[in-house]
């Protein structure tokens, strides 16, 4: 085993406070101590560590799954990506993930991938992934992608096989099989484990329920409008 010393040369941090009197010395010390002893900022900047395969066998804490403590070349790689895709269901599509839960390596690599098969006419419902970006390439078929801004602007286009895409962080967007056979696409999100939040299902399936006469009055409808909305997505 290996040991490492970690040598701390106070007088450093003196001089650098000397050389910047415009920051108190009380918010410099504060900002040491909270870069130096926070476990999941140190975790982060250990520069000995080259990565944390994920023990999911263990129990999680709020910074995440302990690292792996015996690693081998096969927590590199991952076959799950290949598997067949069947989008004969409810929802027309299917997809394969290669994400923290599926491939533990992935763990602190703020990346995951995904193959994902939309049956002709379906669209993937418009959602988010907060604070990350998407990117992608069509493989097989014609797909519609687009992304809104913030201030309500759409961007789309038809994609075909070969074309790549990139959804801006966090931004409400969809994709649509305008096409006669079944689509694919390999997509890349940057989070190795990256939340999903579906539009209509946050609005509709909630739960507990937004009140129904909110929603009727947010899309300006009735109640037999919003049962029927809600049972569809339901379904």
């Amino acid at each position: 085993m290996v040991t490492y010393h970690h040598h701390k040369h106070h007088h450093h941090i003196s001089l650098a406070m000397a050389n910047v009197p415009q920051i108190s010395s009380s918010i410099l010390l504060t900002l040491c101590l909270t870069l130096f002893t926070n476990p999941a900022l140190s975790d982060y900047l250990n520069p000995l560590q080259d990565f944390c395969v994920a023990d999911l066998q263990a129990t999680p804490s709020n910074t995440g799954y302990p690292c792996k403590s015996q690693v081998t070349s096969e927590d590199f790689f991952y076959s799950g990506l290949g598997t067949p895709l069947n989008t004969s269901n409810p929802k027309g599509v299917a997809a394969n993930r290669a994400n923290l839960m599926t491939f533990p390596g992935l763990n602190t690599m703020g990346i995951s991938m995904y193959n994902v098969a939309v049956a002709p006419g379906v669209a993937n419902p418009p959602h988010s992934h907060p604070g990350v970006t998407e990117a992608g390439i069509v493989v097989e078929g014609s797909v519609l992608i687009g992304f809104l801004t913030n201030n309500y602007t759409l961007y789309s286009k038809v994609a075909g096989p070969g074309d790549m895409f990139v959804i801006p962080p966090g931004l409400i967007h969809y994709e649509m099989n305008v096409g006669k056979t079944e689509a694919r696409l390999l997509t890349v999100v940057a989070s190795e484990w990256p939340s999903e939040v579906l539009v209509p299902h946050t609005l509709f399936l909630a739960k507990p329920a937004i009140p129904d006469f909110v929603l009727e009055k947010i899309f300006k409808t009735d109640g037999k409008t919003i049962n029927m909305l809600r049972t569809k997505l339901t379904n």
